[in-house]
């Protein structure tokens, strides 16, 4: 068996391409995923939550989709939002691969399929929206967040899914400690057993450091 995550950079396993039909934006959609990536036979419990109870994206500006995976969200806040410019943002080479497929498949122009190191330091973002890997573990995913979060525009939001069983009402307490003052942090959303987290920036927005932990 592979010892592959959905978070290895470069998955060893059989790419194994595969097509599948999926709700993006209220249309039906074809969109290629891949083994080695995140939820690769269908959009996950977690995220298919988030859609569900996310608001319609802003019109313009950075959005970010943090974990992308085969690009679920980021292919959503592309098509709500055109003339916006969407980071999607993973680990995983196979997932950004895939991410870029699917823009091109769905003519969508405005998707920036990257690594972490790759988004520009002076780029904030008037939303980000998650499924964050949580079992990369606590240390790693506080510091995804500590990273990510502070890159927001100020009266800007991000919204990440949480398993309750998965530690959701812990890492609400954490963020809501983590990120003060200037922020608030609340739940808006509960369903199939998940937590919809919204993260308010209410201050200026404060360059991330090049040296953050990913």
């Amino acid at each position: 068996m592979s010892g592959d995550h959905y978070f290895s950079a470069s998955p060893a396993s059989a790419e194994n391409l595969r097509t599948i039909r999926v709700t993006l934006a209220g249309s039906e959609v074809e969109v290629t995923t891949a083994g080695g990536v995140f939820s690769p036979d269908r959009i996950d419990s977690g995220t298919a939550v988030l859609l569900a109870h996310m608001p319609p994206a802003p019109p313009g500006g950075h959005l970010l989709d943090l974990g992308s995976g085969w690009g679920p969200i980021a292919l959503t806040l592309a098509i709500e939002a055109p003339h916006s410019t969407v980071w999607a943002v993973d680990v995983n080479e196979r997932a950004l691969d895939l991410v870029r497929r699917n823009a091109d498949s769905l003519n969508l122009t405005n998707v920036n399929a990257v690594r972490p190191d790759d988004v520009p330091d002076d780029v904030s973002f008037r939303t980000i929206r998650s499924n964050p890997p949580i079992r990369v573990g606590k240390h790693e995913l506080h510091g995804l967040l500590e990273r990510w979060i502070p890159r927001l525009d100020e009266r800007s939001d991000a919204w990440l899914v949480v398993q309750r069983n998965l530690g959701s009402d812990s890492l609400q307490r954490w963020l809501a400690a983590s990120f003060t003052p200037g922020y608030s942090v609340h739940r808006t959303a509960t369903g199939r057993g998940f937590r919809v987290l919204k993260v308010r920036r209410h201050g200026r927005p404060v360059q991330a450091s090049a040296t953050s932990p990913e």
